[in-house]
C-alpha cells in the first residue's frame, strides 16, 4: 500500500495515471503608480533567440501585473480548445501525449513479438496484457465469464462470517468495498512495516458528494443512481430489482459517507494514527472478524493495526450486524462489477463513461489505446518501465537532474539558515531533515519481480483480476521483513513527482524529466523555473503543514520547538486566508485548508528555486534571451508549466476533492508574495497582482 501520505506534484495527468519563504535577495522596493508592463519580444527585438519559453503563448494585451496566468498563456489558451475526449488541457496533457506516443509505440512492438517472447518474461507480460486490452472482439465474446467465480462467490453468501470471507476476497481483488487493509510504514516507527485499515467503500468517491444538497451534489447523485440501475440491469436483473438494488447501495453508502472523515480531516496524520492491539480492534469493532480477515490476507502474524478512522470502521462493524446479509450482497457485487467496468464489454464501459462524463464533463471517451497504455503502466508498471527507460531516458538526463537537485538544496539550506522566525535549535533539526532526503530519479535502481504475475492472450479481465491480487499479494508480502527503501510509488514513465514522508524521500520519474518541466538545451533561468521549482516544491512537502510533523528518519514526530510551531502556524494561516479567497467559477472558492500542503510548497519551491537559479547565474553575462531577462524568463517558464484549462464541471469536482488548487492560481498565488516577481516586471503598489508587504506570506 502506498504511504498514505504520499505528497504528489499534481493530479496524476491525463497521459498516465507544488506558504511562503524568506528570500536570501533583499525586498524590492515597489513603487506607487499605474502598473507597467516590460517590452514583450514582439515589442523589442531580442538579444538572443531562445529555447524553453514559448513566445508564442505570451498575450501582450494583458499586463503581467495584472494576470500574470494570462499574460504567460493566453494566446496558448485561446489556441487550444479542450479536446473533446479531456476534462481539462495544459503543459502536463501536452507532455504526457508526447509521451502516450512514444509508449504506445513500445507496447505495440512488445505486443507483436510477446508470443514468440520467453514465457514468463517481461516481455510476454507487457506485449500480452496491452494486447488482449486491444482486443474488443475477444473481451465481447468473453463477457463477465471471468468475474462468474467472484459473483457465485457473493452469491453464495449466508452469514455474517461468510460475508466476513468475501469481504477478504474483495480486498484481494481491490474492488474499493468498505475499505483498505494494507501495509506501510509505521508512522511513528519507520523502520518497520505496520497494518492499516483505512475508511473507503464510496462508489462516487467522496463522501461530501452523499451528503451535500446543492445542485452539483444532487446532479452527481442523480448520475450515479442511473449508472448503478443501468449496470444491473446488464447484470440480468429486472427494472424493479435494478431500482431496489440502486436504493440499497445509497442507502450503504450513504451510512458509510456519514461516518467518514472530511478530505481536511484526513489531512491530520496523528489524528489518522490510532494503533491498537487486534484484540483491541476486536472489541470495538467485533462484527468486522478482524482476526479471521487478517488471516485470510496472508497477514495472521500482525499483532496490531494501525486503524485510521476508528468512528468510520466501529459504524462498519454495526452496519454489518444490522444491515441485512442481502444487501451486503447486492453492494459488494456492485463495487465487484463497476471496479473492472472498463475491461468488461462495451455496454458495461460506456455505462461507466456516462457517469464519468457528468463527473469531469468529457464530451467523449478516450481512445482506446490511451486506456489501454495506462492500464498496462497501473499493473505493470516496472516491467513496462524497463522497456520505456531502455528508448526514452538518456542515461545523462539522469545526471543533470541530480545536479539541479543538489543545487536546490543547497539553495534551501541558505533559506533555512537566515529565517528570522526560527530558533537555533528547530533550524538544526530542520537541516538535519533536509540533509537526510533520499533522491531517487529517472527509475528505480532495483526492479520490481513480476515472475508470480500470470499473464496470458486469454482474457484481459482475466489480467486485471491477476494483477490486482499480484499488487495485493506484493504489498502484503512486506509485512515482518525491514523497510524496503529501494521502492518506487510511482512507475517511470509517470509524468509527476512526490514526496513521501515516511521515507523523508523525494522521487522524479523519467516521464516529468522532459520539456517543459526540463529541457538540458534550455537556459538556467528556464530550467530553474521550470523542474527547478519542481524540486524545490517536493522538498518543501517536507516541511509544509503535513511534512513538517515528520523527523529526518520519517517518524511523525514533532521536533519543533512550541513558540517555532506556532510561528508556523500563524504564517501558514496567511496562504489559507489567500487562496480562500480566490473563485475560478461563480460561488465556487478554492478551499484553502485542503490545498494548504501544495499551496505552501508551491510558494517554498519557487522561491528556493529562484535562489537555485541566481547562484548558478552569478558571474554569468545577463543578456537578454527572446527580449526577455533571466529573472523574466524564470517567472514565465513556471506560469507556462501551468498552462491549462478545465471544463466547469470538472473544475467543481477538483475544488472538492483535489489537494491542489486551480493552475491559475498556482502560477498568480506564490508570485502575489514575491518582491523578486514585482522587480522582474516593474510592477507597482496598485497592480492587480500586487499584496501589500504586510499581507504577504513568508515561511521558507
Amino acid at each position: 500500500m502506498k504511504n498514505r501520505n504520499t505528497i504528489t506534484l499534481a493530479i496524476v495527468a491525463a497521459g498516465l495515471s507544488l506558504a511562503s519563504c524568506s528570500s536570501s535577495k533583499p525586498a524590492a522596493t515597489v513603487d506607487s503608480g499605474a502598473t507597467t508592463a516590460p517590452a514583450t519580444a514582439a515589442a523589442e527585438e531580442a538579444t538572443v533567440k531562445g529555447v524553453g519559453i514559448a513566445v508564442a503563448n505570451i498575450d501582450p494585451s494583458v499586463s503581467p501585473c495584472d494576470d500574470f496566468f494570462q499574460y504567460a498563456n493566453g494566446n496558448w489558451l485561446k489556441n487550444n480548445p479542450i479536446p473533446p475526449a479531456e476534462s481539462s488541457w495544459g503543459s502536463f496533457d501536452v507532455l504526457s501525449d508526447n509521451n502516450l506516443a512514444v509508449m504506445r509505440q513500445i507496447l505495440e512492438e512488445a505486443a507483436s513479438k510477446s508470443q514468440s517472447a520467453a514465457k514468463g518474461s517481461n516481455d510476454q507480460k507487457v506485449g500480452d496484457y496491452f494486447a488482449t486490452g486491444m482486443d474488443t472482439m475477444a473481451i465481447e465474446k468473453i463477457g463477465i465469464a471471468p468475474l462468474k467465480p467472484e459473483l457465485d462467490r457473493i452469491a453464495a453468501v449466508k452469514t455474517l462470517k461468510d460475508l466476513q470471507t468475501v469481504l477478504a476476497r474483495q480486498e484481494k481483488l481491490q474492488t474499493g468495498a468498505l475499505g483498505f487493509v494494507g501495509v506501510g510504514q509505521d508512522d511513528k516507527i519507520s523502520t518497520q512495516y505496520a497494518v492499516f485499515l483505512y475508511q473507503g467503500g464510496l462508489g462516487i468517491g467522496d463522501r461530501d458528494y452523499y451528503l451535500k444538497n446543492d445542485t452539483r451534489s444532487k446532479t452527481v447523485r442523480a448520475a450515479y443512481r442511473t449508472y448503478l440501475t443501468n449496470m444491473f440491469k446488464l447484470l440480468g436483473d429486472n427494472a424493479a430489482t435494478a431500482s431496489k438494488n440502486t436504493e440499497t447501495v445509497m442507502r450503504i453508502e450513504t451510512r458509510l459517507a456519514k461516518a467518514s472523515k472530511s478530505r481536511v480531516e484526513l489531512r491530520d496524520p496523528n489524528a489518522n494514527y490510532n494503533k491498537m492491539t487486534v484484540a483491541q480492534a476486536n472489541q470495538q469493532f467485533p462484527n468486522l472478524g478482524l482476526t479471521g480477515l487478517l488471516g485470510q490476507l496472508n497477514l495472521a502474524p500482525a499483532k496490531e493495526v494501525i486503524v485510521g478512522q476508528p468512528v468510520f470502521f466501529k459504524e462498519v462493524s454495526t452496519m454489518l450486524k444490522t444491515e441485512p446479509v442481502a444487501d451486503w450482497k447486492t453492494y459488494m457485487r456492485w463495487h465487484l462489477v463497476t471496479s473492472v467496468a472498463s475491461a468488461l464489454p462495451k455496454a458495461y464501459d460506456q455505462e461507466s463513461f456516462r457517469f464519468t462524463q457528468v463527473l469531469r464533463g468529457a464530451k467523449q471517451q478516450q481512445p482506446r489505446w490511451k486506456r489501454m497504455i495506462r492500464s498496462t503502466d497501473n499493473s505493470l508498471g516496472e516491467a513496462f518501465g524497463q522497456l520505456y527507460v531502455d528508448k526514452a531516458f538518456p542515461p545523462e538526463a539522469k545526471q543533470k537532474a541530480l545536479n539541479l537537485v543538489n543545487n536546490l538544496k543547497a539553495a534551501f539550506e541558505e533559506h533555512i539558515k537566515s529565517l528570522d522566525w526560527m530558533s537555533a535549535a528547530t533550524k538544526e533539526q530542520a537541516l538535519k531533515k533536509l540533509n537526510a532526503f533520499t533522491v531517487k530519479i529517472g527509475y528505480p535502481d532495483k526492479w520490481k519481480d513480476y515472475s508470480a504475475l500470470t499473464i496470458s492472450r486469454d482474457s484481459y479481465l482475466q489480467n486485471v483480476l491477476n494483477a490486482r491480487q499480484w499488487s495485493y499479494n506484493d504489498n502484503v508480502k512486506k509485512f515482518g521483513k525491514p523497510v524496503d527503501r529501494t521502492e518506487w510509488g510511482m512507475t517511470p514513465p509517470t509524468v509527476n513527482a512526490y514526496y513521501n514522508p515516511s521515507m523523508n524521500e523525494i522521487v522524479f520519474p523519467a516521464g516529468i524529466l522532459q520539456p517543459p518541466f526540463f529541457d538540458p538545451n534550455a537556459d538556467d533561468a528556464v530550467n530553474y523555473g521550470g523542474i527547478g521549482a519542481v524540486i524545490g516544491h517536493e522538498m518543501t512537502h517536507g516541511f509544509d503543514d503535513q511534512g513538517r510533523q515528520y523527523d529526518a528518519e520519517g517518524n511523525l514526530k514533532d521536533w519543533w520547538t512550541k513558540e517555532d510551531a506556532a510561528k508556523f502556524t500563524q504564517r501558514a494561516a496567511l496562504v489559507d486566508e489567500q487562496f480562500s479567497a480566490f473563485s475560478p467559477l461563480d460561488s465556487v472558492y478554492v478551499n484553502g485548508k485542503l490545498t494548504m500542503g501544495e499551496n505552501l510548497a508551491d510558494l517554498g519551491g519557487l522561491n528556493i528555486a529562484y535562489t537555485a537559479m541566481q547562484k548558478a547565474m552569478a558571474g554569468k553575462p545577463k543578456t537578454k534571451i527572446d527580449g526577455f531577462t533571466a529573472d523574466q524568463r524564470f517567472f514565465l517558464s513556471w506560469a507556462q508549466i501551468w498552462r491549462n484549462t478545465s471544463r466547469p464541471e470538472y473544475l467543481r469536482q477538483l475544488i472538492l476533492t483535489d489537494p491542489h488548487s486551480p493552475e491559475q492560481f498556482r502560477t498568480n498565488g506564490p508570485l502575489q508574495n514575491m518582491p523578486q516577481f514585482y522587480e522582474a516586471f516593474g510592477c507597482k503598489e496598485d497592480a492587480k497582482m500586487a499584496r501589500a508587504q504586510a499581507k504577504r506570506a513568508r515561511i521558507w
